[in-house]
């Protein structure tokens, strides 16, 4: 069987996610047309171990040119593995991994966690083998893999002890044993939904901490160990620390957000079973974003009406604070920068200056000018509102009265932060403005742009509940307020109403220098600016777009630029780096991203 071609490539295209429900379907849908489950296992752990020897090849390779070395020579011993297994199927795929990897000439070591030792002492027995056809699969994965000699050990019998492990002489002299070049995790699978506890959990933190002691590559086999496939989840920060996983089948949805973007590393996949990410039956439950749309290039013959005039509402001061004018700012700066022909931004007077300091080419209005600002809103292409309003009565009374405005015009409105509050405590209220927003957004666009926290408010609950399980919240905040949606974090999710269904989107893109004050006020802009442009195609305006651009622009900033495919980004003038990436950084990467998308 030929190696997978470009088998380290990332793809440009969207990536179809599924749950754990759904992969479980897949496999029973392929056995049921008459395909062997063992034939299975033995496809992909063959597969995996063609995976395996080509990362520990290019991980070589990295480090000898790194090294200044111009050729690369290969070790005199062979290489060194140590694959972890638990009893499951998962671990199944470990045993025949261990026995293509020793075929391959590799040093096989492996770990068995929770097993008994008479079960490897029967594995070899005339009963043994005369029983092959009542086995599981991962019976006869284990068989195969003793059969041809393949050392092991039970991790039960190492004694590890996960308590105060970095100071402990024993543990580490029980950790030399398990010294590899490559360690390989197939201690769970796609199943698992809570915490690892007992032997579990001392394996993962004694897997975690040997591949840290050896600088090891740490593979996972489908998923990390201790990450929940369908949420993203991991408890108590106990799962396997992957530098890649090898994704069997289709892509896991809690690969791509929450904790999933920590622990998973490079994901690469190996398909096996032939289904199609459009197929009626198996419909994803998200799709995997990290190419932005191209936008196409201006009119010679146009004028800044041509692309559009985005309002800002925000940026108040309340009674005893200096408020927070510099939202407001952030946002009209972000739209700006998108390329929108006009902006207006209605403040508190006490930031006209600053405002007019920071954007000499931005209009400005009184927040509390009602009057002028209904005007205002007649007039603008977009209505964002929010950003540092504050969250008094009469901030409260603010929003309601632009937002009322802003139906009756029929405008596309974004709502965020600090319009997200009084959202909330309109819908705990009952009040009517509520449904008039979502009849609203079915005509026109709506979009709101919670983080966790803001959206536990929207659908009074915890935090805890809404991080649980991300993908349910912002189906219910939809469900509950209508329009577009994206749930900020690790993996930002989107979801988009359609006609005659909502889209769910990952953002692939994006890193963790973007935690920092100010960043959703500039993602509210990119939103209102791309909407404001009405010369831009559907997808070119749509709210995933908008974050696809933002997450492009903070990683221009860090140097990812392997996430910006193939947009190339040698202008070092815009290098920040995570730690210190601040907010007002981010239009001129802006800008620098809408042009690479123009070219």
């Amino acid at each position: 069987m030929p190696l997978p071609v470009n088998l380290l490539a990332n793809s440009t295209m969207p990536i179809a996610l599924y749950n754990s429900k759904q992969l479980y379907a897949m496999e029973q849908a392929w056995f049921t047309d008459g395909h062997d489950s063992f034939g299975l296992m033995k496809q992909a752990a063959w597969q995996m171990a063609q995976y395996i020897a080509a990362l520990y090849e290019q991980k070589s390779l990295n480090i000898h040119a790194s090294d200044n070395i111009e050729f690369y020579r290969r070790p005199a011993y062979s290489h060194r593995v140590s694959i972890w297994v638990g009893k499951g199927n998962n671990g199944g795929d470990g045993w025949m991994i261990a026995y293509y990897l020793q075929q391959m000439g590799w040093q096989v070591e492996v770990i068995a966690v929770g097993f008994d030792s008479h079960e490897f002492e029967i594995a070899n027995t005339t009963q043994y083998l005369n029983k092959e056809s009542a086995l599981s699969d991962a019976e006869k994965a284990l068989q195969i893999a003793l059969s041809a000699n393949c050392s092991y050990q039970c991790f039960e019998d190492s004694n590890y002890n996960d308590n105060n492990n970095n100071n402990n002489n024993n543990n580490e002299k029980v950790n030399k044993q398990w010294q590899a070049d490559v360690y390989i995790d197939a201690l769970f699978g796609i199943g698992l939904d809570r915490a690892p506890t007992g032997i579990y959990k001392q394996a993962i933190c004694a897997f975690n901490a040997a591949i840290q002691d050896d600088s090891a590559l740490a593979i996972a086999v489908d998923i990390p160990s201790g990450l929940v496939a369908s949420t993203g989840q991991v408890f108590d920060q106990i799962a396997v620390q992957a530098d890649a996983t090898l994704c069997l089948i289709a892509r896991k949805f809690g690969l791509h957000t929450k904790d999933g973007m920590d622990y998973s590393g490079e994901v690469m996949d190996i398909p096996l079973i032939p289904y199609q990410m459009d197929s009626e039956a198996f419909k994803p439950v998200a799709k995997l974003m990290t190419t932005a749309h191209a936008l196409n290039p201006r009119r010679q013959n146009s004028y800044k009406g041509s692309y559009g005039h985005v309002l800002i509402i925000g940026g108040n001061r309340i009674d005893g604070s200096q408020g927070m004018g510099g939202a407001a700012i952030l946002s009209a700066s972000s739209a700006m920068a998108t390329g929108a022909g006009k902006i207006t931004v209605t403040c508190h007077e006490a930031f006209h200056g600053a405002l007019l300091t920071s954007l000499p080419d931005a209009m400005t209005m009184n927040l509390h000018d009602t009057d002028g600002v209904k005007n205002l809103i007649k007039e603008a292409s977009v209505v964002a509102i929010g950003m540092g309003l504050g969250r008094d009565q009469k901030a409260k009374a603010v929003f309601i009265t632009y937002i009322e405005a802003a139906i009756a015009e029929g405008k596309p409105i974004i709502i965020d932060a600090d319009g997200l509050y009084h959202l909330a405590a309109l819908h705990l209220d009952e009040h009517q403005l509520i449904t008039q927003l979502k009849e609203h957004s079915a005509k026109h666009q709506v979009c709101f742009t919670p983080h966790s926290g803001e959206a536990a408010k929207l659908l009074n609950k915890k935090i805890s509940e809404v991080e649980a399980d991300r993908l349910a919240a912002i189906k219910q905040c939809a469900e509950t307020y209508g329009g577009d949606w994206v749930l900020k974090g690790a993996g930002s999710l989107i979801l988009e109403q359609g006609k005659a269904e909502h889209h769910v989107y990952v953002c692939g893109v994006g890193n963790a220098g973007m935690a920092s004050a100010g960043m959703g006020d500039v993602l509210s802009g990119v939103i209102a600016g791309l909407l404001a442009q009405e010369d831009l195609n559907e997808a070119a305006r749509s709210l995933h777009q908008a974050v696809l651009l933002h997450g492009l622009a903070g990683d221009c900033l860090v140097k990812q630029t392997g996430k910006l495919n193939s947009m190339t980004n040698n202008d070092r003038s815009l290098l920040v780096g995570q730690r210190g990436l601040q907010a007002q950084d981010m239009p001129a990467a802006i800008r620098h991203v809408m042009q690479l998308l123009t070219e």
